[in-house]
């Protein structure tokens, strides 16, 4: 009980100076010799730790702000008001600079991150923003291979999406047979053995699906993360290695990028973009070893990613549409970073809430 009458004697003295301060020309000099005595009081007894000194010169100066200084008091709901509103404002300069929630909508990067997970996005790793456009203050630093990033589509400029970076400017990209070429060299990709099915959702039939998949497990820019394919593809691979002057199969190579013409966004089916757009980047052939002449899922050629691009791929590389199909994306549409789950679920009969997802880093 005492912490707290000295808690509210220094929180009325303050109260005080201040309307003496600020409103002090509007009463007579007498009454503000009055409340500045009765001040005085007060903050003798806060440093002599009397506390029936400190109760009554508080009850005394109380009185006397509320008889002179009412209007210049703030009520309860005010307070509140404030303590609300700069609350409100910190929360907003956070989300435009900082951090921001983003929910998980499509299931292109399973099983890194699933239909139903909430994550945050670390907006200040690459630079500070200037809200609702994409000029930034500054550059922190630019993004790297195998971050996972959170950007404005640019096909789709109403939407944002998510993927993982594959490559940078000035790099070169091709995807044989499923295998991930980064500046001519295939990406570190290990078979996972072992079952592989996750629930998926089409936006077209608003239904929930089990589908079956492959596990890769693969290492880029110091990050290692699974990817899934089609169920078919170690067969497919254990054939075609087998034999690497067999005709390929299509299904093992459905998915090959790029192909005769460079990607843009005429062609995802879903742009909102101008038709009149130039696709960027370019298409050149790639050097082919001696012993790989032969080999149905060798590089034949690749796409350079231009200055001020990224090319992003999702981590479920049987069904996602990203830069293989429409294009590199700018690096200033990048709002952040993936940090962390901070919650995931789905509906009751595919898993409810997925507990041991929650904080489960983004890799």
């Amino acid at each position: 009980m005492e912490r707290r009458v000295r808690r509210e004697a220094r929180k009325l003295l303050a109260e005080a100076r201040k309307a003496l301060r600020r409103h002090g020309y509007r009463v007579p000099d007498g009454v503000r010799d009055e409340v500045r005595a009765a001040a005085e009081r007060l903050d003798r007894a806060l440093a002599a730790g009397d506390g029936d000194r400190i109760r009554d010169d508080l009850y005394a100066l109380d009185r006397l702000v509320e008889l002179h200084f009412k209007g210049a008091r703030k009520s309860a709901l005010r307070d509140y008001s404030e303590s609300i509103g700069i609350a409100v404002v910190i929360a907003l300069l956070l989300r435009a600079f900082v951090v921001e929630a983003f929910k998980i909508p499509s299931g292109s990067m399973i099983p890194t991150m699933e239909i139903g997970d909430h994550i945050f996005v670390n907006k200040f790793i690459y630079g500070p923003r200037i809200p609702f456009t994409t000029t930034r203050l500054f550059d922190w630093r630019k993004p790297k291979r195998g971050e996972v990033v959170v950007f404005i589509n640019p096909c789709e400029p109403d939407k944002d999406f998510i993927k993982r970076i594959v490559a940078v400017e000035g790099d070169t990209v091709e995807v044989r047979c499923g295998y991930l070429y980064v500046n001519g060299e295939k990406v570190p990709t290990e078979y996972v053995d072992g079952p592989c099915e996750y629930w998926d959702y089409s936006e077209e039939t608003r239904r929930w699906s089990r589908l079956r998949c492959s596990h890769y497990r693969e290492s880029l820019g110091g990050h290692t993360y699974t990817t899934i394919h089609s169920e078919l593809r170690p067969r497919l691979v254990a054939r075609a290695e087998r034999n690497p002057a067999a005709a390929y199969n299509s299904v093992l190579r459905d998915r090959d990028f790029p192909g005769s013409h460079v990607p843009s966004c005429r062609d995802s089916p879903s742009s909102t973009a101008r038709l009149d757009m130039e696709p960027v980047g370019r298409i050149e052939p790639s050097p082919q070893a001696p012993d790989l002449e032969a080999d149905a899922c060798a590089p034949t050629r690749h796409y350079v990613v231009p200055e001020g691009y990224v090319f992003v791929m999702g981590d479920n590389r049987s069904h996602s549409s990203d830069s293989r199909v429409w294009g590199p994306v700018p690096v200033d549409n990048i709002k952040g970073n993936a940090l962390f789950i901070w919650w995931s679920a789905k509906p009751s009969a595919q898993g409810g809430v997925l507990w041991d997802r929650i904080g489960m880093p983004v890799e």
